[in-house]
């Protein structure tokens, strides 16, 4: 019974430094800012008449919030771990890290995710910071020429901010 005991426990923690080999070499090239900026890609595509990804910026934007004392630090882990759940769940769909996948693939990725209350909040919390930097002033560093206004024939109301409050 001992030896089994032993087996079992020495095959578990050997089992258990593989894996977590494996998943450190697997997302230690994972960079959180461009997995976010390939998850707003897929969630809003560049289609005919829409601000272009370089207008929209939003890439800047969420590295804003990010860096940014005023948001919250639960905020800011929240979307950290929305990374590493997403890779994890690409893994474990396609033995692959989400941007390392095709377009399709990253599709069902989120598909997948959204079934989950964490993958639907990541999703929702994507989509709003994408629609903010459309939206919001270019002052910012996010819509950029006005274009996402434009794009929606919205006047900004005056007066318009003179410095970033962020």
């Amino acid at each position: 019974m001992i030896n089994t005991r032993r087996k079992f426990l020495l095959a578990g923690f050997a089992g258990s430094i593989v894996l977590l080999s494996f998943n450190s070499k697997i997302f230690a090239g994972v960079k959180v800012i461009d997995t976010l900026s390939q998850v707003q890609d897929d969630l809003f595509p560049q289609t005919t008449n829409v601000p272009t990804k370089k207008q929209i910026n939003a890439k800047a934007y969420l590295s804003l919030m990010l860096n940014h004392p005023r948001v919250t630090k639960t905020d800011k882990d929240f979307l950290k771990n929305g990374v590493k759940w997403l890779n994890e769940e690409s893994n474990s769909l396609y033995s692959k890290i989400y941007t390392k996948l095709d377009s399709d693939k990253r599709q069902e990725v989120l598909r997948s995710i959204s079934k989950s209350s964490w993958g639907e909040s990541f999703i929702a919390d994507n989509l709003k910071f994408t629609f903010e930097a459309m939206l919001g002033d270019p002052i910012y560093g996010s819509n950029k020429d006005e274009s996402g206004w434009k794009w929606l024939n919205h006047t900004a109301g005056l007066p318009r901010p003179k410095e970033a409050y962020l």
